[in-house]
């Protein structure tokens, strides 16, 4: 287990690494950049619905309040933008922490619905809050300024959005294999079970919550700076709809699934283009056709096969 994880850590590495050298513009680099944010929120939720079982349909209302915390923080007062970065993920992390522990508290759709809501709220007050956040037009961002040196460019702004990809990837490898990891899985597989044996499926519920949370919010308040505009569609149901679809299409429980369906799930829209108005159908038949041959996701699948064809 610990090779696998040591050679799939290397292996993303040496992707990212090679990534601009293949890419034949920067329109490629761009959609490999929010690649890596989405695969950073994706990584995160997948602690969530894939390790310890809780699902949320809300956590683009966490994406949005980070962007639009950078946007206000260090737009509107000012603010140096990693400390406007900083105190988003903080109030985000606040903020699971207070609704988490009521929310986690259900289960199935009844988790979900709340989550939902969650989620329908911030986006809500995103919109209609317009003199503090510009409402359905959005407002502008700063650059990322960090001790006097604006990152701009899309080469710089690749480098900083794998780094922090790989970055989060590694933490999460390193917590799965942790106590608090087993903790989680063992809540995902029999939550009562967990209970029996003296885990405190609440405390890690929460805890899977609020982390996942903070890795939408900092994704969030970096997306808004590379773009230089944060509008109330990225916090809406649709986008988290995606994200989740990006966790089990890769698949759960695996955190290099995270990343390939983050991957894949940003790049097919740009290459289904080609088909016109038949794109969003294209688009459901290949997820469709990927469930149906793939219920445990693409990258469980896959290395499903090649170990049986190795044995």
């Amino acid at each position: 287990m610990a090779s696998a994880r040591s050679g799939g850590t290397l292996a993303l590495a040496g992707v990212l690494l090679v990534l601009p050298l293949i890419l034949p513009n920067r329109y490629f680099l761009d959609v490999a950049i929010l690649v890596c944010f989405n695969a950073v929120v994706c990584v995160g939720l997948n602690l969530l619905i894939g390790y310890a079982g809780q699902i949320s349909l809300g956590h683009a209302g966490f994406f949005g309040l980070g962007a639009y915390a950078s946007a206000i923080l260090s737009g509107t007062y000012s603010w140096p933008p990693l400390a406007a970065m900083l105190a988003g993920a903080l109030a985000v992390a606040l903020l699971a922490l207070v609704v988490g522990r009521p929310i986690l508290r259900l289960k199935g759709h009844y988790l979900a619905m709340a989550t939902l809501g969650l989620g329908i709220i911030i986006s809500i007050v995103l919109t209609t809050e317009d003199r503090i956040t510009g409402g359905p037009d959005g407002m502008s961002v700063p650059p990322l300024d960090v001790l006097g040196w604006t990152l701009s460019g899309e080469e710089n702004w690749y480098w900083l959005a794998a780094g922090l990809l790989l970055l989060v990837v590694v933490l999460a490898l390193n917590l799965i294999a942790s106590p608090i990891g087993r903790a989680f899985r063992a809540i995902g597989s029999a939550e009562l079970g967990a209970e029996v044996m003296g885990i405190r499926s609440a405390r890690y519920k929460l805890m899977a919550f609020v982390i996942s949370a903070v890795l939408a919010a900092l994704a969030g308040s970096l997306a808004a700076h590379y773009a230089g505009f944060v509008t109330p569609g990225k916090v809406g149901f649709f986008h988290s709809i995606e994200l989740v679809t990006m966790v089990v299409f890769g698949g759960m429980a695996s955190t290099f699934g995270a990343v390939v369906g983050a991957a894949v799930l940003t790049v097919l829209p740009q290459l289904l283009t080609v088909f016109k108005e038949y794109e969003i159908i294209v688009f459901g038949l290949v997820l469709m056709g990927t469930m149906v041959f793939m219920p445990r996701g693409l990258v469980p699948t896959l290395a499903g096969l090649v170990g049986r064809r190795a044995g």
